[in-house]
């Protein structure tokens, strides 16, 4: 996990989380799901994302700024809807089919335990998503038991803007209130992990292949 602090360092007043991939579990770890799901073959779905990047160019891309993450997921969205059949022409026909009709599933267990502690020690809370309700219909915000934690929510389908922009990072500090030095930020995409450092903020690298070691990382920063 990569951690970068600034040399000089307040109180940490407030922690910023990215959603999709932090605060639940991404659609890459989820294929076998998914296949079972739709109806598909058994190991069909191959593409990885950060997992294994050899295994999947168009991520690649993504990370080299040739295309936007969602981009990237409308692609997939198109493919996996014709391996099942249909015509899928948004994201969040995807999201819903491939995860079930429970949300709340795909919440990290430690993730969600993680929040909780935090909270409780009167720590302020931020999602930074860059397409939350793009991504999962705009129904979702009811629906997900875990964002009634949050103080502030700063979705880029809204605000149209995106993280690794510097602005995005800005509207969530200035909706918690605090200083870019009094704010941890962890994001599972390093490009916006290593944004964030340019204002000062604390970030943390969160690992989808270790979720439990990340969450714990996270949780002794705030409570030792």
């Amino acid at each position: 996990m990569q951690i970068c602090a600034p040399t000089k360092r307040m109180e940490r007043l407030a922690l910023i989380l990215d959603f999709g991939g932090v605060i639940t579990k991404t659609l890459f770890e989820q294929h076998r799901r998914t296949e079972q799901l739709l109806g598909l073959p058994v190991g069909c779905l191959t593409w990885l994302g950060p997992i294994d990047p050899d295994s999947d160019e168009l991520w690649r891309c993504v990370q080299r700024g040739e295309m936007t993450e969602g981009d990237y997921w409308l692609a997939r969205t198109h493919e996996v809807g014709l391996l099942a059949g249909e015509h899928w022409n948004d994201v969040a026909t995807f999201f819903h089919r491939a995860q079930g009709d429970d949300p709340n599933a795909t919440v990290r267990s430690e993730a969600m335990a993680m929040i909780r502690s935090i909270k409780a020690a009167g720590i302020r809370l931020a999602v930074l998503s860059n397409e939350l309700e793009r991504f999962y219909g705009p129904k979702f915000r009811s629906t997900i038991d875990v964002l009634s934690a949050f103080d502030v929510i700063i979705d880029g389908t809204h605000t149209k803007v995106l993280k690794p922009d510097r602005r995005a990072y800005e509207l969530c500090l200035q909706g918690l209130g605090v200083e870019a030095r009094q704010a941890v930020f962890v994001d599972d995409q390093l490009r916006n992990v290593d944004a964030s450092y340019a204002l000062g903020l604390e970030a943390k690298h969160f690992d989808i292949r270790d979720p439990a070691g990340s969450c714990a990382e996270i949780e002794a920063l705030f409570l030792g």
